[in-house]
């Protein structure tokens, strides 16, 4: 028998101002989904997530703004949700100071 988990999102370690936290919630049959909590954090300048699996971001708390290798921007609210398709070259541009995110990794196609 196995045993049920369950947890509560907003509980986690908060990250120090300009960082963001990672926490695996479940890493199971190729899916990895995430807790991010991210502090006034930003990308590196110049670097991109080019990843080789899409994935699904929810912002359940605070505002963000997606940064897209074609120059576009995304500013996101709580609730807001997208889908990053594999390879699709995107950095995070800023965050709100308590900005926090669900992650969905799909295994690669």
């Amino acid at each position: 028998m196995t045993t049920p988990r369950f947890g509560h999102l907003p509980d986690g370690e908060a990250p120090a101002e300009g960082a963001e936290s990672f926490a695996t919630l479940l890493a199971e049959a190729g899916v990895v989904v995430e807790r991010i909590a991210s502090h006034r954090a930003a990308s590196p300048e110049g670097f991109w997530y080019d990843q080789p699996s899409a994935e699904f971001v929810f912002l359940a708390r605070g505002s963000a703004t997606l940064a897209f290798a074609d120059g576009t921007e995304r500013v996101m609210a709580a609730g807001d949700w997208a889908v990053l398709p594999a390879g699709c070259r995107h950095r995070v541009e800023a965050t709100s100071a308590e900005a926090l995110w669900l992650a969905v990794h799909l295994p690669p196609a």
